[in-house]
């Protein structure tokens, strides 16, 4: 059984998880781990089919309502035997038989959550208790990409997991922020009350190939604005750090973190720190020279600091990223050329 959460002292004491598929147990047939990803047909969940499919021990199925996800990032493995895609919303109940549970269904981007904020939070909400629901019912262990907006605009710095936040209830980006507390609370809540086998990740800023290219975040809109010729817009004052894990990594952690013993929340970023100011240059440097950066106006609540303390990922999962941000830019800077239809010039 999972050990106890590493947010907080307090040992809690929780039911035995309730039994898996007897296909599970079988002496004679050894079965195909069958993996839900919820939200895998998104920039992440994609990228973490393609690894878990890499195992031909691992039957994958998809659930995904295309709000923010396309079936053309999984369009290699459509028609794949040990692959199943399935047009669903989350917030919706799922009957499906499988082991492992990768809950990432969510809109991750402020313009695509605030765009309907009551729906997000029924995402948050609503969604984790249904697949919380068949998590208990089939027996299946479930992740939680939980993110680093639980931590709000943090006054710890860098923030570590058992730092409970400083989050706005009531403003535009609540509707994420505090979804994805809620969807914690829910998670913990179902494992004290009923053994689920649960793991949170506190995954933070990520980026690489298959980012919505207008998404709004801000490594996109930097690199789309540079091929397009485009002045790089900083939000002010331009002094607010984030921290920045290539999309590899960040799939490596999420795999570990389910695969281990511990229940998390467990932080998975890269802890390299970088201003905004500092990103726009290091674009502009190695994509196009000639772009102006602008200061903009910023938007309400947007956090000043956001770095993740990795240490239990090390401890507990042996994981620490690899990908440094001058080495991913120019492999998303080639996803986004291809999408773009944008050449280099010579």
């Amino acid at each position: 059984m999972a050990t106890t959460s590493s947010n907080g002292d307090h040992q809690t004491t929780t039911k035995p998880p309730p039994l898996p598929s007897p296909l599970r147990n079988s002496k004679f047939f050894q079965s195909n781990m069958r993996i839900l990803v919820t939200g895998g047909a998104g920039f992440i969940g994609s990228h973490l089919v393609d690894k878990l499919m890499e195992n031909e021990k691992n039957e994958v199925i998809v659930v995904d309502n295309y709000f923010t996800g396309s079936k053309d990032n999984l369009r290699k493995w459509i028609g794949h035997p040990r692959f199943e895609l399935i047009r669903h919303d989350v917030t919706e109940p799922l009957l499906v038989e499988v082991d492992q549970i990768y809950h990432l269904a969510c809109p991750a981007s402020p313009i695509f959550y605030k765009y309907n904020p009551v729906k997000t939070i029924k995402t948050n909400v609503i969604g984790t208790l249904n697949m919380l629901g068949l998590a208990k019912r089939v027996g299946a262990r479930i992740l939680l990409t939980s993110t680093s907006e639980v931590y709000g605009d943090p006054l710890v710095h860098p923030q570590p997991e058992s730092y409970w936040g400083n989050v706005n209830p009531i403003g535009v980006r609540s509707c994420y922020d505090e979804g994805k507390r809620v969807a914690e609370t829910l998670m913990f809540d179902y494992h004290r009350q009923h053994g689920i086998e649960i793991r949170i990740a506190r995954i933070f800023n990520t980026y690489g190939p298959r980012m919505n290219i207008d998404d709004g975040r801000v490594v996109s809109n930097f690199i789309a604005q540079a091929l397009r010729g485009e002045p790089l817009t900083v939000q002010k004052p331009g002094t607010q750090t984030r921290s920045f894990c290539y999309v590899s990594d960040m799939v490596d952690g999420l795999i570990r973190l389910m695969e281990g013993e511990h229940t998390g929340p467990i932080n998975i970023g890269n802890p390299g720190e970088f201003t905004m100011l500092e990103l726009a240059e290091t674009v502009k440097e190695l994509i196009n020279p000639d772009v102006e950066i602008r200061m903009v106006e910023n938007t309400p609540d947007d956090p000043r600091q956001r770095k993740p303390d990795i240490t239990k990922a090390k401890e507990l999962l042996g994981w620490e990223p690899k990908v440094k941000l001058r080495d991913g830019l120019p492999l998303m800077e080639e996803d986004f050329r291809l999408r773009l239809g944008v050449s280099k010039k010579a």
